[in-house]
This record gives C-alpha cells, sequence and structure tokens, in this order.
C-alpha cells in the first residue's frame, strides 16, 4: 500500500470584528473553501480537493490549518484569496484568509506558529502603555516558547495528531 502525501496550510482568518470568530466552525470553512475553488477552479479543481479537510480550527485565534493532497496544493491555494465570506449558523461573516506557512507535516506548521506568534508578541511590547500590560505580554512569550518540559508534551501531541 502506498502512502499518500499531503500537504498542510497554516492560515490565519482576518475578520473586521474578532467576536464573529467564536462562530466559526469546521463545517462552515470547508464548505466556504470548496465554493471558492469551484469558482476558480470549476469542477475540475473540485474533483481534484475532494480529500481536502480542516484538521485545526482555533475559533479563538483565528488559526486554521487546512490538509490536501500534495498533488493540488498549488490549486486550493490559488483559490484562497477569492474566499471573502464564510456562512455559519445562518450568519454570513465577510472574512479573508491569510496563508502564513505551507509544511509538508503538522508539526512544521506547529513549530511556524510558535515562532509566528513569539514574533507577533515581541512587536506588541513596544506598544504597551503600562508595567502590567508589559508584564502580560512577557508571560504571554514565555508561555510560547518551547523549554524542555513544555517540548516533550509538545511532541506527545503532535505525534497523536500525524496518527489521525
Amino acid at each position: 500500500m502506498v502512502r499518500s502525501k499531503s500537504r498542510y496550510l497554516l492560515c490565519e482568518v482576518n475578520v473586521s470584528d474578532r467576536s464573529l470568530l467564536l462562530l466559526l466552525d469546521d463545517r462552515a470553512m470547508v464548505t466556504a473553501v470548496k465554493a471558492a475553488v469551484a469558482r476558480t477552479h470549476g469542477d475540475y479543481g473540485t474533483a481534484l480537493c475532494s480529500r481536502f479537510s480542516v484538521k485545526y480550527l482555533n475559533a479563538h485565534t483565528g488559526i486554521v490549518f487546512l490538509r490536501f493532497p500534495k498533488r493540488c496544493y498549488r490549486l486550493l491555494w490559488s483559490a484562497l484569496p477569492f474566499i471573502t465570506s464564510v456562512e455559519t449558523r445562518g450568519q454570513k461573516i465577510p472574512c479573508f484568509l491569510n496563508c502564513l506557512h505551507v509544511g509538508g507535516t503538522i508539526r512544521t506548521c506547529q513549530k511556524f506558529l510558535i515562532r509566528y506568534n513569539t514574533q507577533q508578541l515581541h512587536r506588541m511590547l513596544p506598544k504597551c502603555t503600562n508595567e502590567e500590560e508589559k508584564k502580560l505580554v512577557r508571560k504571554s512569550i514565555l508561555n510560547c516558547s518551547l523549554i524542555r518540559g513544555n517540548k516533550e508534551a509538545f511532541e506527545d501531541e503532535s505525534e497523536s495528531e500525524e496518527e489521525e
């Protein structure tokens, strides 16, 4: 039996009102991405990306891991800018997807996400107005970094996700 190779896109969902992110779910994202592929690439694109799935969606931060066959990742990637809204629970949420990273495994995407979050927090640090805010941002930076104890837990989580 031959293993099918996959690619993972790490995307950020950008919305004007952050409270709308809590309404997002996996099925709504799958529907929006499939509709965008169908609009841009027609029946050929729809058939090629039929094994597409959402592996992870964090509604609080707006981070999404998209998994799809290696042969069609460029096709799917090119359709992402055409997503202008996601319809979920009877509401239409205006948004767009910003692709942050393309990886061969979930683990590489997770490592990139940790580096990306740390960079974002370092950018926030100079903009803090008082010492309490700075203390909270520093604490967040320390929580993002991989230390020996955290690293083992992180590896255990990523191994269990890759087995699925």
